[in-house]
């Protein structure tokens, strides 16, 4: 099957926002076996998007629209696509009634304009929009299919995992399934070097390599009739991927990186503090953010000035001012200050320079360590990072949680 993805809204072409919806839908579909053509954008204008609709209906055998579905006058794209296929549109009444729900639970009066949302084309399959008002429909036309989404990434994404995919799976024959492996400590483009030639080499599962800061995921997509078959796909390219970087693995079902430490952490019973400075509470945000973690974080203390590096982890005055802030000694001694008053199995320190000022040609903008103090010894990592201030800072959080994560795998609590 061969795809058009086509958003619409001047937004896009005006560089107000970035088109994340093409590249999330890409990515979607290439799991799913689903080859995608092209990417196109076209403004809120009724005669440019009918002309490029009727154009990619010609050469697709799907296409999938995000965005024009609100209740504004330039909300386009179901009056156009409608009109494209000589359809009516139609009032779908669970849709209206929704919308007026949403305002009365609000204390607002519903204007008539937020009436246009519920009207759907004439015989389309209406897909529910559990975090919006307009839903998404589905036209089955002459062999085509057409797809039409909300363009809020956050309802356009829900709409698709939840209903689109499952469309989409029906009209296969066979069966598509992933496995996605996560990996830190190694960049995306060593990782497609080492694993190069798995990667040019498969048709049947193909492996796709997705990275963001810090780590990078690796789908492997197979289809067949069975899952048996799927599994017998899989599992031999898994096996030939960890004997080459199983180091760098940190899960096989698509967990986050903190999900894995909380995991390591709580079976172990293993109690763990933080103690940060420029990541300013950051690390602890993302262990916080996974249910449970309290049975193992005992606390987090931002200690972002030497007085409170001093006050609250003892850190002598004489440290700080021979070796700095920034430091292999400073952040060793935040790390042991910490673990004498909280005696946690696991005590964590982050001291860095995240810019854009502040830094030095002894010590530059993004040099940073982490240390880890457990009643075994003392272990610091230096970084020399690149980018802005908030890559900086969240590079360092994953990198602080890889630590964790190997300190528990070496046994070195």
């Amino acid at each position: 099957m061969n795809c058009t993805i086509l958003t619409v809204g001047t937004e896009l072409l005006m560089g107000q926002i970035v088109n994340t919806n093409a590249a999330f839908l890409s990515k979607e579909l290439n799991g799913l076996g689903i080859n995608v053509l092209y990417h196109l954008t076209v403004g809120d204008n009724n005669d440019r998007l009918e002309k490029m609709f009727k154009n990619v209906l010609e050469i697709s055998d799907l296409i999938i629209t995000t965005g024009g579905l609100g209740p504004t006058q330039d909300d386009l794209t179901k009056e156009t696509i409608s009109k494209s296929l000589g359809r009516e549109l139609v009032m779908h009444k669970p849709t209206y009634e929704k919308i007026l729900s949403f305002f009365e639970r609000i204390n607002k009066e519903m204007s008539i304009n937020n009436e246009k949302q519920a009207f759907v084309p004439e015989g389309s399959i209406i897909l529910d929009n559990n975090n919006g008002t307009a839903p998404g429909f589905i036209i089955e036309e002459n062999e085509k299919i057409i797809i039409s989404l909300p363009g809020p990434p956050n309802e356009m994404k829900g709409i698709f995992l939840n209903s689109v995919m499952p469309y989409l799976l029906s009209k296969s024959e066979l069966k598509i399934k992933s496995k996605v492996l996560k990996f830190v400590g190694v960049g995306e483009s060593k990782l497609e070097t080492l694993l190069e030639d798995l990667i040019t080499g498969q048709s049947n599962p193909t492996l796709a390599t997705y990275a963001k800061s810090g780590e990078v995921s690796l789908r492997i997509s197979a289809k067949a009739q069975t899952d048996e078959e799927i599994e017998a796909l899989i599992n031999p390219i898994c096996e030939e991927i960890e004997k080459r970087l199983r180091e760098y693995i940190y899960s096989y079902d698509n967990e986050s990186l903190e999900k894995v430490v909380a995991d390591m952490l709580i079976g172990n019973n293993y109690s763990i503090s933080l103690a940060e400075s420029c990541t300013g509470g950051l690390l602890a945000s993302k262990l916080t953010s996974i249910p449970g973690i309290s049975n193992a974080l005992d606390r987090s203390i931002v200690t972002y000035s030497n007085r409170a590096k001093h006050e609250e982890l003892g850190v002598d005055k004489e440290i700080l001012k021979k070796f700095g802030a920034v430091s292999e000694e400073t952040a060793a001694a935040m790390a042991e200050g910490l673990r004498a008053i909280t005696n946690s199995d696991i005590c964590l320190s982050i001291t860095g320079i995240a810019g854009p000022s502040g830094g030095t040609p002894e010590k530059p903008v993004g040099l940073v360590y982490i240390a880890i103090a457990t009643n075994k010894n003392t272990i610091i990592k230096k970084l020399n990072l690149n980018g802005d201030r908030n890559k900086i800072r969240n590079y360092t959080a994953v990198q602080a949680l890889n630590l964790i994560r190997k300190t528990i795998i070496r046994n070195l609590v």
